[in-house]
C-alpha cells in the first residue's frame, strides 16, 4: 500500500527485529547537531550505540554511524560524544571549499556531506526525553516502505500541556504554510527536529543556513516528489531546552524567508533581513541557502 501523509504511524509499530529483518543492504547514519550541549549529548549518543551498534544485535547494526557535527561548542561536547562511542565532527572541517557559513542548516548541510549512510536521521542533541524509539520510529517507514522518502516525527509537548508545536511552530511556520502551501497543513510538526531522509534526495535540495532549514526541505522535498511520499510518525513525548521567548524572533523571521522564497509571486531580495528592536539592537537573520549537493563541486555522493 502507497504512504498516505495523512496515514499516521507510530514508534510502537516498529521493533529493533522486524526492521533489522527489512534492512537488507540499506545503510543507516543518525546525525546529531550541536553546540554547547554538554547537559545532554552523552546519554543519547550512548543509548543510539548500544541499541543499535553490532555489538549489541549479533554482529548486524540498524545504525552504522553516530556523527555528531560540533558547531563550535565552547564546553566539553565533543570529548563527551566521543567517548560516548560517536564520531565527531566540527563543522568548519567539512567542506571548507564552501567557505564559512552559520546556522543549524548549514550544519545539517554538511551532516550529509560527513555522513556515509544511505538513510539520513536527525536527533536534536538538547533533548531531555530522548529514547531508542525515536530511531526505531524514524527509520520505520523508510525501511519497510521504499516509497516513503522523508519522514517527520511529532509528539506530545508537556509544556504546551500536550497539544500543538513550539511556539514558532504556531505563530509562525503553521499560519504560513496554511497560506501559501496548504497541502503541507497536515503536517503535525513541521519545524521539529527529529526526522530523517534519503540521501538521493536530500543531495537533490537546498539547504537554508538558519532556522528555516526544516520549512526549507518539507516544501522543496514535497514539489520534488509529492506528498504522498512523506511519513509521519508519532514519537511519544519530547521534551528540550526551552529558549527564551525574545530569542526566538529571529528563529521566526528565517522561517518566514525560507517560506517566502519558495512562495510565488514574491521578491525575497527586496525583502529586510535585519530583525531591528525598538532599543536599538540590530540582529542579521541567517537566510542564505546552501546549494543541492549534487550540484556542489567538492561533494562526492557516497
Amino acid at each position: 500500500m502507497a504512504a498516505q501523509i495523512g496515514r499516521i504511524h507510530s514508534a510502537a509499530d516498529y521493533s529493533l527485529a522486524a526492521l533489522l529483518a527489512a534492512k537488507g543492504e540499506t545503510t543507516v547514519s543518525v546525525c546529531l547537531p550541536a553546540r554547547d550541549e554538554a547537559a545532554t549529548i552523552g546519554p543519547i549518543v550512548d543509548s543510539i550505540v548500544t541499541h543499535f551498534g553490532a555489538h549489541g544485535n549479533g554482529g548486524l547494526p540498524l545504525v552504522e554511524e553516530v556523527i555528531v557535527m560540533d558547531d563550535e561548542s565552547t564546553d566539553n561536547t565533543t570529548a563527551i560524544a566521543a567517548d560516548a562511542g560517536a564520531t565527531v565532527f566540527r563543522v568548519s572541517e567539512i567542506l571548507p571549499a564552501a567557505g564559512p557559513g552559520r546556522g543549524k542548516g548549514n550544519v545539517l548541510w554538511k551532516s550529509v556531506a560527513a555522513s556515509s549512510g544511505d538513510i539520513i536521521v536527525w536527533i536534536d542533541a538538547d533533548l531531555r526525553s530522548f529514547t531508542p524509539s525515536y530511531v526505531l520510529g524514524l527509520l520505520g517507514p523508510l525501511l519497510t516502505a521504499p516509497e516513503v522518502v522523508l519522514v517527520k516525527g511529532f509528539y506530545e509537548r508537556p509544556e504546551q500541556a500536550g497539544l500543538g508545536g513550539g511556539r514558532t511552530t504556531e505563530l509562525m511556520a503553521r499560519p504560513l504554510l496554511a497560506t501559501f502551501f496548504p497541502d503541507l497543513s497536515v503536517i503535525h510538526q513541521p519545524l521539529g527536529g527529529e526526522y530523517a531522509g534519503r540521501r538521493t534526495i536530500l543531495e537533490q535540495v537546498p539547504f537554508a543556513q538558519g532556522y528555516g532549514v526544516e520549512t526549507g526541505l518539507l516544501i522543496d522535498i514535497a514539489r520534488l516528489v509529492g506528498i504522498d511520499h512523506i511519513a509521519q510518525v508519532d514519537l511519544g513525548i519530547r521534551s528540550h531546552r526551552h529558549r527564551p521567548l525574545r530569542s526566538l524572533s529571529v528563529q521566526a523571521m528565517e522561517v518566514l524567508h525560507a517560506a517566502l522564497r519558495r512562495a510565488d509571486g514574491i521578491d525575497v531580495a527586496a525583502l529586510s533581513t535585519v530583525l531591528a528592536r525598538p532599543e536599538g539592537t540590530v540582529i542579521d537573520a541567517q537566510v542564505a541557502e546552501r546549494p543541492p549537493l549534487r550540484d556542489f563541486p567538492g561533494y562526492c555522493s557516497r
